[in-house]
């Protein structure tokens, strides 16, 4: 099969540090390589990929400071899209709705995933406009506040199964805080929490400007006076196996609606539980119980991480293994390219394709 992935261009694919859109874009990529596909990626010009790469730009838009608007760069990828759209069975797109004005041309070979939060007032007038287009959602509860909308399936995300590797015992006594530093992501609750527990609390998170005044009022001061929080700033992928296997648990507190949440599977691979609040994709991610627990006030979450240790986390890991890797992200995936309206007709016309979906649907069943 034929597919062009196509990637925002903040981050390169797959990321140098934090980028949960474009780190999901490069290993679904990777995989579908890997299972035979030819496989097209438009994304910065500095991502590293087995998939022939159209650049949209030289590198990742957040890293050139030369970049003050982005959308320039991308409407120049999608012209690039545009022309070159008849070489694809399927055109994946994963940059919300930039596409659209030009989607007409290729609507019958074209799926969009949603990755962001869907519950912003804009959001409902344009897409009750486009209410045709097939979108993927990536957990059930983002689609929440969407009118109707020709939902095509949800996928949730993977991980390549050998990235993150199990740690069966923890070396450190701490508990993990990763992603950005930002009021919804709820920091201020993970330090409250590790330190009525008493355990040390480790944040690895970036700081975009926007959210700079709330590090520099809020945050930064809860750091300077809690003695058991280390900020050890952004990390990169090479450093999540170290810093999610040894942590005792994940705090997860979050205070919005998460749309999926790639770091609570980040750190099931590392067979370490997830201590999260009820909140958006959570309860869809996590086993209460078995790969963590779901709270829904300071109190649970503290009560939680007393019961975090008991876990069997090679049981957690398990999971992982069977609800939450990059294969299996693939297969479902595959399964919906097949029902693409211009993918339903080349299979009449073409076997050999009918045949590859029949496979996927065959492993998803497997599996």
């Amino acid at each position: 099969m034929r597919i062009a992935q196509i990637a925002p261009l903040a981050e390169c694919c797959p990321p140098r540090l934090y980028g949960g859109t474009e780190r999901i874009v490069s290993y679904l990529t990777e995989e579908l390589v890997r299972q035979g596909h030819e496989v097209t990626l438009f994304a910065s010009g500095d991502s590293v990929t087995a998939a022939e790469l159209v650049p949209g730009c030289d590198v990742a838009l957040r890293l050139n400071p030369a970049v003050i608007d982005p959308v320039p760069y991308q409407l120049m990828m999608m012209d690039q899209i545009r022309r070159r759209a008849g070489e694809f069975d399927v055109l994946h797109f994963h940059m919300d709705f930039l596409h659209y004005p030009m989607a007409s041309v290729f609507a019958g070979r074209m799926l969009t995933t949603l990755h962001g939060r869907l519950d912003l007032p804009d959001l409902k007038p344009f897409f009750r406009a486009f209410p045709d287009f097939p979108l993927v959602s990536i957990s059930d509860e983002q689609r929440r506040p969407m009118p109707p909308v020709n939902w095509a399936g949800t996928v949730y995300h993977g991980l390549p199964q050998d990235l993150l590797p199990f740690t069966a015992k923890p070396k450190g006594r701490y508990l993990a805080f990763l992603g950005r530093i930002a009021p919804e992501k709820r920091p201020d609750r993970a330090i409250e929490i590790a330190t009525r527990a008493g355990l040390k609390l480790k944040i690895a998170a970036k700081i975009d400007k926007v959210d700079q005044a709330y590090w520099d009022e809020t945050i930064a001061p809860m750091v300077a006076g809690h003695p058991n929080v280390e900020f050890i700033g952004e990390i990169g992928e090479h450093q999540k196996a170290e810093f999610l296997g040894n942590a005792e648990a994940l705090l997860f507190p979050i205070d919005w609606p998460e749309p999926f949440g790639l770091v609570m599977i980040e750190a099931m691979a590392c067979g370490t539980p997830v201590i999260a609040f009820r909140s958006g994709s959570v309860p869809e991610i996590i086993e209460n119980g078995e790969t963590g627990f779901i709270v829904d006030g300071l109190d649970q979450a503290v009560a939680a991480v007393r019961m975090a240790a008991k876990l069997d986390r090679a049981n957690v890991r398990a999971v992982f293994d069977k609800r939450f890797t990059a294969e299996r992200m693939a297969i479902d995936y595959l399964t919906i390219y097949g029902e693409l309206p211009a993918m339903r007709s080349r299979t009449m016309l073409f076997p050999a394709i009918a045949n590859a979906i029949d496979g996927a649907i065959a492993l998803k069943a497997i599996a």
